[in-house]
């Protein structure tokens, strides 16, 4: 004897909805346990036999979608967590599909970040990235060129004060900005 079913596992098992088994048990043509669950085999044998195969819908075949849609909606899903419980991985994806269900259903997801981007913009909390690496080339630049000028204002003074030659010192200053900056340039900076 095989294990007993609760309606819902009984649909699964057959591939319906449980309305369908619920349906057939109350017009008798399965039965229940004694203990209010299916006997999986028993009920099969008795769907088989009881149910007018005329009068049964016709399996819709799911559409698989194409690959190229596939790789491009698990790229866009792959950076961010999806709400659906890992839908970019589920397991028929794993084994080899996606679903036409599936693929809308990203789409959606899809659409909602897009629109959650769309919005922080409008907002003002999201910038050009463009715009933003110009801007801070252009303040990089305006730094650099304000330490180049500083030994040329500061060097007589320095030099007054110290009672060295402002010459000499201007000149020992100068190179002394030029390979700091030539240090700090060789820094590697990623954008992210």
């Amino acid at each position: 004897m095989s294990e007993r079913l609760s309606i819902r596992a009984y649909s699964r098992h057959r591939g319906v909805s449980d309305t369908a088994v619920r349906k057939a048990i109350q017009s008798g043509r399965i039965t229940l346990g004694d203990d209010g669950r299916i006997d999986p085999q028993l009920a099969d044998a008795q769907w088989s036999v009881n149910t007018d195969a005329a009068q049964q819908r016709k399996a819709v075949p799911q559409r698989e979608v194409p690959q190229e849609a596939v790789t491009s909606v698990r790229e866009a899903l792959s950076a961010t967590p999806s709400p659906l419980g890992g839908m970019g991985a589920s397991t028929s994806a794993s084994a080899g599909g996606t679903t036409l269900m599936q693929a809308k259903t990203a789409n959606e997801v899809l659409k909602a970040q897009t629109n959650k981007v769309r919005l922080a913009r409008l907002k003002g909390e999201l910038v050009d990235k463009d715009q933003a690496v110009a801007h801070v080339f252009r303040m990089a630049r305006a730094e650099r060129d304000a330490w180049l000028n500083w030994p040329a204002r500061v060097a007589a003074q320095m030099a007054s004060a110290l009672g060295a030659d402002s010459h000499a010192l201007h000149v020992l200053l100068e190179k002394a900005v030029r390979d700091q900056l030539t240090a700090l340039g060789d820094l590697a900076v990623r954008l992210e």
